[in-house]
């Protein structure tokens, strides 16, 4: 299961991946049934991007990862902004969509290695020096 809101072309792959030659055609066969039934709905990224992700979750704020690309759910609203709050200009707030973005765990994880890769690389190609 998807730990966020998913793309088409990650829907097809992840099918792809589980049952061979799978066409396009039929993931949006099923995305429009799974609508229809509102087991599923659509989140649409500040840049556009739609994306698909399971119903009824109730209110949830999302991140990207501006490595990976993937989206997750968030477990806490950071903004805490009730419905009702009035905003300064006046504005009356009914609800809100948040989309964060900076680097996720596993991209931060993955970039020292990658860095203490290169030096042990670096090391081993640089001449040794003897007394």
């Amino acid at each position: 299961m998807a730990k966020g809101p998913v793309s088409i072309q990650q829907i097809l792959a992840r099918a792809q991946s589980a049952l061979g030659s799978l066409g396009i055609a039929t993931v949006y066969r099923t995305l429009n049934l799974l609508l229809e039934s509102k087991r599923i709905q659509t989140v649409i990224l500040p840049d556009g991007q739609t994306c698909y992700e399971r119903s009824g979750m109730g209110h949830h704020d999302h991140f990207q990862c501006r490595r990976c690309k993937n989206v997750y759910d968030l477990e806490v609203c950071p903004l805490h902004l009730a419905r009702g709050t009035i905003v300064p200009g006046g504005f009356l707030v009914e609800d809100h969509e948040m989309t964060l973005y900076g680097i996720c765990p596993a991209c931060s994880e993955a970039k020292p290695k990658k860095t203490a890769a290169r030096l042990t690389a670096k090391r081993a190609r640089a001449p040794h020096a003897h007394p």
